[in-house]
């Protein structure tokens, strides 16, 4: 498996309107360069106090290899290619290996079962409100089976993930599993395209069998918020070769969403291009425009036919042929109903598409899909487990937009930020919120952060007070600084 390093990504260079103090950089000459790059203005303004919380005892090696080993059957799905007794079912015996070594070696190292994060609060939080949804459910046996299923796997799984990845090397790892799979459905999504094999309506490239990726919208959703991730290593690595490679992945990305024909995975990718844009254009605009100009000439140029009208069909659904785009206003108008008339533990997990969708359709919308069947407060802690890492992540980037040091944390958390904009802009055409894109999203996106805290050794954290705040405002601009030193 490749190795990434640190040396991998470049420094960031600050324009010279967002310069980082002289102190900064005077303790960079000097060789405390780690210490100057947390104590510069922007990094005292972003990361709290000091907190033994932040620091990663070393161990789990043995659970993250079980992890490792869980997530290439996750993507790879033996058991659908290749059926078999043995790998029907070999998925769940590595994840129960892996809570076998997870478990006393948590209790070991930490005398408890998680570490106390606020995204582990919430996702249990959500799985508690799902399991009170089933005794008031329609049915209570389609509501069992729906939190029995993957959903609770989804949880357990992820409190896996953010417990056992305490290196960087891991974190990469598993960043480079989810990026290979995304070019590998990409570049079979093209290659079916090239052979004519658009079984999808007569003119979509298909999914991959029938698990995760086995819908062509799920395909494309995971594509779209792994692209992210590879722009990020585009912009943040050394060398013209890492550069091509990294590109070249973006470049599949984009033509098997394109391929695809999923509205929501296309609106992600409009929306996060532009994220993206303001963000790493700030340092390289020729080289972002370039790749704006190439990109959009792409589209033009190589976008197949009824490409146009099923986009319009977004905003005029009598623009698609096969009436999809109006049953799914429908369900949404019919799901915000449910919800609205069920306000507490909703109808039951996995109820809705039996018992109350007039054609039997699901959702079609990961918020009203939570909402109408576990209720508004699951809805809540839905949200809320997306966006409170989103903003964590924000911060982190502001912190080290200016320290050189920290340059690999800065392009990995923008492209998470990516990747999360983009499942919140492409899950709001689909059902998925019982799945395992976003916990695996949020689960990188807390990951990195706690990394951050352990090199740093302190925490991050969005919430100022009020004295803090006051005390920034009135703190001078590293520009006011600057120039008040030439002045002088």
């Amino acid at each position: 498996m490749k190795r990434f390093h640190h040396d991998d990504y470049p420094s960031v260079r600050p324009s010279q309107a967002q310069r980082a103090p002289k102190d900064v950089h005077e303790g960079n000459r000097s060789g405390n360069s780690r210490d100057a790059a947390v104590t510069g203005y922007q990094a005292q303004s972003v990361i709290g106090k000091v907190s033994n919380e932040a620091f990663l005892k070393p161990g789990h090696a043995f659970s993250y290899t079980a992890l490792f080993i869980f997530t290439v059957l996750l993507y790879a799905r033996p058991g659908e290619f290749y059926p078999s007794p043995i790998t029907a079912s070999i998925a769940l015996a590595v994840g129960l290996i892996t809570l076998a070594f997870f478990l006393p070696t948590q209790l070991v190292l930490e005398s408890r079962l998680s570490a106390p994060l606020r995204e582990v609060n919430f996702v249990l939080l959500f799985g508690l409100l799902g399991m009170l949804s089933i005794p008031l459910a329609i049915n209570r046996f389609e509501a069992w089976h729906e939190f029995s299923g993957t959903f609770i796997r989804c949880i357990v799984m992820f409190v896996v993930i953010v417990n056992v990845v305490r290196t960087e090397a891991r974190l990469k790892g598993l960043l480079f599993l989810a990026l290979v799979s995304a070019v590998w459905l990409s570049i079979d999504a093209i290659n079916e395209y090239r052979l004519g094999l658009l079984t999808i309506d007569g003119y979509r490239a298909a999914g991959k069998g029938g698990g995760i990726f086995g819908n062509t919208n799920d395909m494309a959703l995971h594509v779209v918020t792994i692209f992210p991730i590879a722009v990020a290593l585009l912009f943040g690595s050394r060398g013209l070769a890492r550069r091509l490679l990294f590109g070249g992945c973006a470049a599949v990305m984009i033509a098997a969403i394109i391929l695809s024909y999923s509205r929501g995975a296309f609106l992600g990718l409009v929306v996060v291009s532009i994220f993206l844009a303001m963000k790493l254009g700030r340092r390289r605009r020729l080289e972002i425009s370039l790749a704006v100009l190439g990109i959009t000439a792409a589209v033009i140029l190589f976008a197949p036919d009824k490409y146009g009208s099923r986009l319009l069909s977004i905003f005029f659904p009598s623009l698609d042929p096969g009436g999809s785009a109006s049953e799914r206003r429908g369900e949404l108008f019919r799901s915000i109903y449910v919800a609205l008339r069920h306000p507490f533990l909703g109808i039951g997990m996995g109820n809705y598409q039996p018992e109350m969708s007039y054609k039997g359709l699901v959702t079609h919308n990961s918020y009203t899909q939570v909402a109408s069947e576990m209720g508004l407060a699951a809805l809540v802690c839905y949200t809320a487990f997306i966006v409170s890492p989103l903003r964590k992540l924000a911060r982190i980037a502001r912190d080290t937009f200016a320290a050189p040091d920290y340059s690999r944390f800065y392009y990995l958390a923008l492209g998470l930020q990516g990747s999360l904009i983009a499942y919140m802009i492409s899950s709001f055409f689909l059902s998925v919120s019982y799945n395992w894109y976003v916990f695996y999203l949020v689960g990188y996106a807390v990951c990195l952060r706690r990394l951050y805290e352990a090199k740093t050794g302190k925490l991050v954290v969005v919430e100022e007070k009020r004295s803090e705040r006051k005390s920034n405002l009135l703190r001078p601009s590293p520009i006011e600084s600057e120039a008040g030193a030439v002045r002088a």
